[in-house]
């Protein structure tokens, strides 16, 4: 453990599993108290938080689906009482399915269900913890995102507009709230293998993915973790409204 993050308090969206899970595990290895946030399956939330305590860090799991207003208000102030302090930290993580449609497949109920994890959902959480953060004139607020912004693959809108927005959010919010001490940033991973992956034949995706990246292979979940825990630390004190590409070079620019 490092202790840039010491008496820091994160909330890490989705943060059971997937990314979130090594999200949750960099804050906590850094110093920071983490509340790993989850939807439905607290097995996997109970197991994220003593893989993080057996490697010497803290960390809490909360339930609260984050799509609803109430429950996101719940979540917070939940995490006050228990810590008796203010959000630090915010990472937007959370996602739900990724499914691929074309665009004669496509509505706008599709649309809105990536809206809801990247856009709405954010927005609540954002909301919720800034009374805390310009208090104390200070906070983190990171949004996950994603080399598809960039990469625009095909019978994917519904997720890239998701994911687009969220840099969009980003850039506006940084502006807004910089005078207030409160950074903006994201992180855009590159194609990491995560739990969501497993059971499926992956090897020529893989393959073809790997030609592209000029490091000449594919990340791992900690990559992303540690990038996060960068932009939450005071080493990136003067870093705000930008997005941090965590794909070995297969994007420059997001």
């Amino acid at each position: 453990m490092n202790g840039k993050l010491d008496g820091k308090i994160a909330l890490v969206t989705g943060g059971s599993r997937g990314l979130g899970k090594w999200i949750s595990y960099a804050l906590a290895q850094a110093g920071a108290k983490v509340v790993v946030n989850y939807a439905n399956q607290q097995s996997f939330a109970d197991e994220t938080v003593k893989w993080i305590a057996s490697e010497g860090g803290e960390a809490i799991a909360m339930q609260a689906d984050i799509r609803d207003e109430a429950k996101v208000i719940g979540l917070i102030q939940s995490i006050e009482e228990y810590y008796g302090g203010q959000v630090d930290i915010l990472v937007n993580n959370a996602t739900g399915p990724q499914p691929r449609y074309s665009i004669e497949e496509s509505n706008w109920e599709i649309y809105l269900e990536q809206l809801d994890f990247h856009v709405k959902a954010p927005l609540y959480l954002t909301k919720a913890v800034l009374p805390g953060m310009k208090k104390k004139k200070q906070g983190r607020i990171i949004n996950i995102s994603s080399e598809v912004v960039q990469l625009a693959p095909p019978n994917f809108s519904n997720y890239v507009i998701g994911k687009t927005a969220m840099i969009g959010m980003t850039r506006s919010w940084a502006n807004e709230l910089g005078s207030n001490g409160i950074t903006v940033n994201a992180v855009a991973p590159g194609f990491i293998l995560v739990e969501r992956h497993e059971g499926q034949d992956l090897e020529a995706r893989i393959a073809d993915y790997v030609k592209r990246v000029p490091l000449g292979h594919q990340g791992e979940p900690l990559d992303v973790g540690n990038a996060v825990a960068y932009l939450a630390s005071e080493d990136a004190k003067f870093v705000t409204g930008q997005c941090l590409n965590v794909s070995g070079g297969v994007v420059f620019d997001v």
